[in-house]
């Protein structure tokens, strides 16, 4: 359950997109599959990809091999199929949207801190019913050196948007999410809508556990 907040605590959320706020998970699966089939690799384990779901698509490939050819045309591969199909296996949570709107209504900073490119990310959130105009800061792998779970990605977002990291809460389904939210000193929220299990999530000891997307209009 969301423990409450005291009026005016708050005064920006930043969230992760994946996972969070759109259901992009079987995209994302179906997207390495058919990159390691196209490569002549051999196949996953599903957990490894779990446990990568928010890191970038370069870190990823790299553990596959060591040559950065080969992962940057692996990353070409991959994106060309999640683009292909993105818009059939992409929608918004449930309540997801709503929620949202709620809090860009009552005048809350609002930022996205993903892993993907940040064109993809706006695709998403087009694509899914967010409103670009709702989120003042959109930070993609594109715009930092280094990536989730370093605190680099909330703290560009944070500069963006002209928040204090005190008055911030980092939203995410990944530890990785929670971890960069967390170095950049935000309070950190964490979903159970997404793909991780709930015991990996709280070992993350997030300051606010959230069971439903309607959930998200009540961190303010």
């Amino acid at each position: 359950m969301l423990a409450p907040l005291m009026a005016g605590d708050l005064d920006t959320v930043l969230f992760d997109l994946d996972g969070t706020l759109i259901d992009s998970i079987e995209l994302i699966r179906q997207s390495y599959v058919h990159t390691l089939a196209v490569h002549g690799l051999p196949q996953a384990d599903p957990q490894f990809w779990l446990e990568g779901l928010g890191r970038p698509l370069r870190w990823q490939f790299a553990q596959f091999t060591s040559d950065p050819g080969e992962v940057e045309r692996m990353v070409a591969t991959y994106r060309t199929h999640n683009l292909a199909h993105h818009d059939a296996l992409v929608t918004a949570f449930p309540g997801a949207v709503d929620a949202v709107a709620e809090l860009h209504a009552r005048g809350l900073r609002l930022g996205i801190v993903t892993s993907k490119m940040r064109a993809g990310a706006y695709r998403g959130l087009r694509w899914c019913g967010f409103r670009e105009e709702w989120f003042t800061a959109v930070v993609g792998a594109d715009d930092v050196r280094e990536h989730k779970p370093h605190p680099e990605p909330c703290e560009r977002a944070l500069a963006l948007l002209g928040s204090h990291a005190s008055r911030a809460v980092m939203v995410g389904d990944s530890p990785h999410d929670l971890a960069s939210g967390r170095g950049a000193g935000t309070r950190t929220a964490a979903v159970s809508w997404g793909p991780f299990p709930h015991e990996t999530l709280r070992a993350t000891e997030p300051d606010h556990w959230l069971d439903h997307p309607s959930d998200l209009a009540r961190l303010a």
